[in-house]
């Protein structure tokens, strides 16, 4: 038995926030009936059709769960949610600001009507403030966060590549939500979970924060090095091949000039002593270090790291990431049905024993309308025809 099997997640979704916290609950075991509008459904469905014609970003977010289409607009689709959140355990939307309240949807309204469901609303900004109303996505998040100030070159501002925004507030979502069951479980009542995705970020960015608070400077974009650590980062080996790689306490930095770079007299040199210094004077311990990469290859330097052991990586490509040795050896990788067919999905992150998550199909647009329907009085056998609830 998976531990969330029992539990029961409506969810009006759409995009990256949302979708990612509940295929985790749905991952778990939980029930997830994906609420999606008529024909088109979830937006992310289109963003593109790299997967065999499906987009990258919902065969990542949506195994496992159901697809219900309603109009939500239509009193007869606002009929069908009623009754889906009478059994239901949690409901999370992240509809644009204002929407949820609109449709007669809101936590105020929810919590009144079933005090033991778990509300969970993820927005760009949160529910109050000069903000509220404002739009958001990932990238707008990423600056208003401060993280395109520190990430990227001097001459470029970057942003990260993937939706990390998104990602942290469907964290903190899947978190909570889960924090509510088990208060539940205690008291009997319900709770509202509120997430936006600038205090989800903001979290993130506690180290820059405090470092420019309290130590006078921002800190500096420096590309794939450290702000505030020397050496940390790629250097170029004779092949090519950049290796990536970190000290972090003057025990690395002493093995690292012996048995790397062998150079014993460079522990001492009165530039590079200390971790602040090495900062410092990066520029010409850069050129040292270069130098003596360049004179061998990337293999040899990663085995010299690993006989020190310093911590090292290779710059890897997608396809190297997907091929990677640790990942086959661990047994990650499960095969999920789709609309077009079997396609490799990922285990969640974490592994718990004895339990095997659950990676069942990603579903069509309103692929379990009926069935929904017909399971809470409605449809063909029911009070009312798909029409007349909006759906088709």
């Amino acid at each position: 038995m998976l531990p969330l099997e029992g539990i029961t997640v409506v969810s009006i979704e759409q995009a990256v926030a949302a979708p990612f916290a509940t295929r985790q609950l749905a991952d778990l075991g939980a029930r997830v009936i994906k609420i999606e509008r008529p024909e088109t459904g979830d937006f992310a469905r289109n963003y593109d059709t790299s997967v065999n014609g499906m987009s990258s970003h919902f065969v990542w977010l949506n195994r496992s769960k159901e697809s219900l289409t309603l109009n939500l607009k239509e009193d007869e689709a606002k009929a069908v949610i009623d009754k889906l959140l009478e059994k239901a355990d949690v409901f999370i939307q992240n509809l644009a600001p204002g929407a949820a309240d609109r449709l007669g949807l809101g936590a105020s309204v929810l919590k009144e009507k079933y005090p033991e469901l778990i509300i969970c609303g993820i927005s760009g900004y949160g529910s109050y403030g000069p903000y509220m109303d404002k739009k958001a996505y990932d990238l707008l998040i990423q600056c208003e966060a401060g993280l395109l100030s520190i990430t990227g070159t001097d001459e470029t501002p970057s942003k990260a590549g993937i939706a990390i925004a998104d990602i942290a507030a469907g964290m903190y979502a899947y978190t909570g939500i889960l924090t509510a069951l088990i208060s539940r479980f205690r008291t009997g009542k319900g709770s509202v979970i509120e997430v936006s995705m600038l205090e989800a970020l903001a979290e993130w960015m506690g180290y820059p924060m405090y470092y420019a608070l309290y130590g006078g400077t921002e800190p500096k974009r420096t590309g794939a090095s450290h702000a505030t650590i020397y050496p940390y980062g790629p250097f170029k080996a004779g092949d090519g091949i950049s290796v990536f790689l970190s000290i972090q306490n003057e025990r690395e930095w002493k093995d690292f000039c012996e048995k790397v770079l062998d150079n014993k007299e460079l522990v001492f040199d009165h530039r590079f002593n200390n971790n602040s210094k090495r900062l410092e004077n990066s520029k010409q311990l850069e050129e040292i270090i270069v130098s003596n990469f360049g004179k061998v290859e990337a293999n040899t330097i990663i085995m010299r790291l690993e006989e020190s052991k310093i911590a090292n990586a290779r710059l890897n490509t997608i396809k190297d990431f997907i091929d990677h040795s640790q990942l086959k050896a661990r047994d990650r990788w499960r095969e999920v049905e789709s609309p077009v067919g079997p396609l490799i999905a990922l285990l969640p992150a974490v592994t718990i024993d004895d339990i095997e998550a659950r990676m069942d199909p990603i579903p069509k647009v309103g692929e379990h309308t009926e069935a929904i329907l017909r399971e809470f009085g409605f449809g063909k056998n029911g009070i009312h025809d798909n029409k007349e609830i909006g759906i088709l």
